[in-house]
């Protein structure tokens, strides 16, 4: 259940009931693809650094470890030891990611498999088995993600394709949740909006999709190719048909400033593996722009990655520590690194709810815009 608590402009701030939790939006999904955030980050540390979503993948777990074996031990959430919501993509993100890898027809895609190269076959129904069989507590529609500068008449195809599985994936999530011994028979279904940046077909698949009353919805298909201009352009063209009193998610997005942008334009749940992956490589996010803990400056810096910062990482090393650490390969380094990256985006979030809370958001979103303006600082 989706409760709307409060709106400024387009940006809402609501709460969101599951099975397995209320969380509090907007927020930002961490993405543990295998059932793990990448960098040691292990779900009691998700818990310290306000994690309130993990987002596994699909397709990944299907071909490691596999679906059948984590249904057999429990389900996602028994084997990952985690409580709160679980979101699992899917597997369509890998239409378009494994472009090379696949064939696509009505029925579905049949992949190459990337570990090994076996065939692998799915569709709507296989989509919702494998998420099925995870329990998680939010399942993705089976869709296709076309490039964003894919040719109109290629588009409109896709999407019409993806609206067809997206009736297939409603009635087999239907039949699934009525069968005995589900891991979640409460599972619950969010239909995804494609169109490229074809705003005509994004508003047409997004009134279609919007008829057929599902929990939630996501826009997908977006940060794959398009500028950012032409990203918000979208979202002020889609959002408004898209169901206010649903959770709008906004897949694979971003940096801080594509949050704050999305925010005001009415998203409210984002995932982006950019926190653990930028930093795995040293590229840390504060309020004050980028740093790269790599760089000769900061040797001998003694002070946190940023002061002021509650993380853990912060609370007790120093750049120049973290830097070492970084420089030797030492996976510490990338450990603290990514729990302060993760810190960052949970508490951004914390910052926005409250600014929406006390009706202060556009300043927020100006301000805090003008002190991250991409300049790496002291």
């Amino acid at each position: 259940m989706y409760q709307l608590l409060k709106t400024e402009g387009r940006a809402k701030r609501a709460k969101f009931t599951t099975v397995h939790g209320t969380v509090e939006t907007p927020l930002f999904m961490n993405v543990g693809t295998v059932g793990a955030i990448k960098g040691a980050v292990s779900t009691e540390d998700l818990k310290e650094l306000g994690c309130q979503i993990q987002l596994s993948n699909t397709y990944h777990l299907h071909v490691r470890t596999g679906d059948e074996t984590i249904r057999e031990l429990g389900g996602l959430h028994r084997f990952m030891v985690w409580d709160r919501p679980i979101l699992t993509d899917s597997g369509g993100f890998q239409v378009f990611s494994l472009a090379g890898l696949r064939r696509i027809r009505e029925e579905g895609v049949t992949f190459r498999s990337h570990i090994d190269g076996h065939r692998i076959f799915m569709g709507p129904e296989e989509s919702m088995r494998i998420q099925s069989n995870l329990g998680s507590t939010i399942a993705m529609a089976f869709d296709e993600c076309p490039d964003a500068l894919s040719e109109r008449d290629y588009v409109q195809k896709s999407v019409d394709r993806t609206y067809r599985w997206l009736v297939r994936c409603k009635e087999e999530m239907a039949r699934l949740n009525a069968l005995e011994g589900r891991v979640n028979p409460q599972q619950i279904l969010f239909g995804i909006n494609q169109g490229a940046i074809f705003p005509d077909i994004r508003i047409e698949h997004a009134r279609r999709i919007a008829e057929l009353e599902l929990p939630g919805y996501a826009i997908g298909g977006l940060a794959v190719g398009e500028s950012h201009e032409q990203m918000y352009r979208i979202l002020d063209e889609v959002v408004p048909y898209l169901p206010q009193d649903k959770p709008t998610y906004l897949m694979g997005v971003g940096t801080p400033q594509n949050i704050l942008e999305a925010v005001e334009r009415g998203v409210d749940f984002f995932d982006c593996v950019y926190p653990s992956r930028n930093a795995r490589h040293g590229q840390l996010y504060t309020h004050r722009g980028k740093i790269n803990i790599k760089n000769a400056r900061y040797e001998k810096d003694m002070k946190p990655i940023e002061e002021g910062c509650r993380c853990p990482t912060c609370q007790t090393y120093s750049r120049a520590y973290i830097r070492h650490l970084m420089k030797a390969n030492e996976m510490l380094g990338m450990r603290l690194c990514v729990m302060h990256n993760l810190y960052f985006y949970n508490h951004l979030m914390e910052e926005i709810r409250n600014a929406l809370d006390q009706g202060r958001f556009a300043e927020f979103k100006r301000q805090t815009l003008a002190d991250m303006d991409g300049n790496e600082r002291k």
